[in-house]
């Protein structure tokens, strides 16, 4: 429990001081300082925002991770995502949308399987997109969660550039309780860097446009660094006893296949190109291991897990498969692809 105790006195600390009004609060008055001074903003008008602004104890219980940690399940995680609601979903996804996808994948060389696979891990197609006031939840989490306030006072100040930037008023956006909106779920500096007005309607709207959050994902992997025909990842076989050094190189794709081979790590027809081995982790069940090339790699930035690039790997991979098959009339839409086959 020790682990956990400069968390828990940092948050005690700051509910401590959460019955002060936001907007009479010195750090949120510094943070308008800056934030107007360094923008061109008005300090008036950004404070009458954070007289708005209340606690939310909802968004500090959500972001706080638990004091008793389940433990990390790849089996668990998989089949949470890769599941028939998601493979039907994402059918008709692709189905509904497939002119923007094309598009998509023509302009960015990001397959369309795989934006239609992050949208659904995601949201479920804009199902599930949060009902949080972002710029309340954001205001929560830059001054009353230490742990992470300097990454969501970046993220707040640039909510509050991105509603000038659509003139609108920040109180408008809605997101999940870490700020993240829309389809795709962008923090709004993602939205401010990556996002793309792919409907040509004249504004960027990820909430209400299926066309702009695909484009938006696309350009994101895109400018990550996604290879155009390049796999994504490859099932790999290990000898326990030599793999360690390898895990802890990291997820960067460095060594060779061949050069694995040394460490104990076997991945038949696997192409020669640099990888990092994955290691995908159950208790009480063998490890999964991977390689993962510089497209999982990619799939890392737009969350950095492993099993989350794993998960949106295979969902690609199975709706790839299942395309087909749900195009003929009674085609089963539960169908199934074999985990770690990578993309083509």
């Amino acid at each position: 429990m020790t682990r956990f105790l400069p968390t828990a006195l940092l948050l005690a600390a700051a509910s401590a001081i959460a019955t002060e009004p936001y907007q009479q609060r010195s750090d949120v008055r510094a943070f308008v300082a800056e934030t107007a001074e360094r923008n061109g903003l008005d300090a008036k008008v950004l404070l009458r925002h954070f007289r708005k602004a209340k606690p939310d104890p909802a968004v500090i219980k959500a972001i706080t991770p638990s004091t008793e940690p389940a433990a990390r399940s790849w089996q668990a995680y998989r089949a949470r995502f890769v599941d028939a609601k998601r493979i039907t979903a994402g059918l008709e996804f692709w189905h509904d949308h497939e002119i923007a996808l094309v598009r998509a994948q023509a302009r960015y060389d990001v397959p369309a399987e795989i934006i239609v696979a992050i949208i659904g891990v995601e949201t479920i197609y804009g199902r599930h997109t949060g009902q949080f006031e972002v710029f309340n939840a954001l205001t929560n989490l830059a001054f009353d969660y230490p742990p992470r306030a300097a990454l969501f006072r970046r993220e707040l100040e640039q909510l509050l550039l991105l509603a000038r930037d659509q003139r609108r008023d920040p109180w408008q956006y809605r997101g999940s309780y870490a700020g993240a909106i829309g389809l795709p779920q962008f923090l709004p500096s993602s939205i401010r860097k990556y996002a793309v007005d792919f409907d040509r309607d004249g504004r960027i709207d990820l909430s209400a446009s299926s066309e702009d959050a695909v484009g938006s994902v696309a350009r994101f992997l895109s400018l990550h660094g996604w290879q155009r025909g390049e796999p994504v990842a490859r099932p790999a076989k290990v000898s326990l006893c030599n793999t360690p050094q390898l895990l802890a190189e990291g997820i960067r794709p460095a060594r060779l296949p061949e050069e694995m081979e040394e460490f104990g790590v076997e991945s038949d027809g696997a192409p020669a190109r640099p990888a990092a081995l994955i290691d995908l982790a159950t208790p009480d069940a063998p490890t999964e291991y991977r390689l993962g090339y510089q497209n999982f790699y990619v799939l890392t930035r737009y969350n950095r897990s492993s099993f989350y690039a794993a998960a949106v790997a295979d969902l690609a991979e199975t709706l790839r498969a299942a395309r087909p098959q749900a195009q003929a009339p009674g085609a089963d839409l539960k169908a199934e692809a074999a985990p770690g086959t990578g993309l083509r």
